[in-house]
């Protein structure tokens, strides 16, 4: 059964809610796009509250939790990835900014990057994409994204220092 998600479906399951963003993979328009920029304040409230060994291990969590939020909204609505489903870009974001300097332009860089590599799924990201399914699948696509983006980051910090 697919279904056209709403506010209604968010509040129904907690797992519904968290893997739509709070509501913002409710978005018309972009909703991964919508998702990856909520992810920004909601880690800055993190990382100001949460020493930094902590909110590591918050990522990590974040990412584990991911997969079942994920899996369940994805069950509900009967499209596995299905594109208001932006969990996954949520806590690839929290990943790269935790080793993102803080300042606008880093931040900037860092969401424009890992959408980037989010749309375009260089190899080996489409393929593992393709061959994965479930809540792991919607995942490991954008953990990957964000490998390739904090390795480009990580380059710029490294030729600008």
């Amino acid at each position: 059964m697919t279904m056209n998600p709403d506010w209604r479906f968010l509040l129904r399951h907690p797992a519904h809610f968290l893997a739509f963003g709070l509501g913002s993979g409710l978005s018309p328009v972009a909703p991964g796009t919508a998702g990856s920029l909520l992810a920004i304040p909601l880690y800055l409230l993190l990382a100001w509250a949460v020493p930094m060994p902590w909110l590591l291990g918050l990522v990590a969590i974040a990412f584990l939790a991911g997969i079942w939020f994920c899996d369940v909204a994805g069950k509900s609505l009967g499209v596995v990835d299905h594109g208001g489903i932006v969990w996954d870009e949520i806590a690839a974001m929290w990943l790269i900014l935790a080793f993102t300097p803080l300042s606008w332009e880093w931040y900037t860089a860092a969401f424009l990057l890992f959408r980037l590599f989010d749309v375009w799924k260089p190899f080996p990201i489409r393929v593992i994409d393709e061959r994965t399914t479930g809540g792991f699948g919607v995942m490991v696509d954008d953990l990957l994204a964000a490998g390739y983006a904090l390795a480009v980051l990580k380059g710029m910090e490294a030729w600008l220092a």
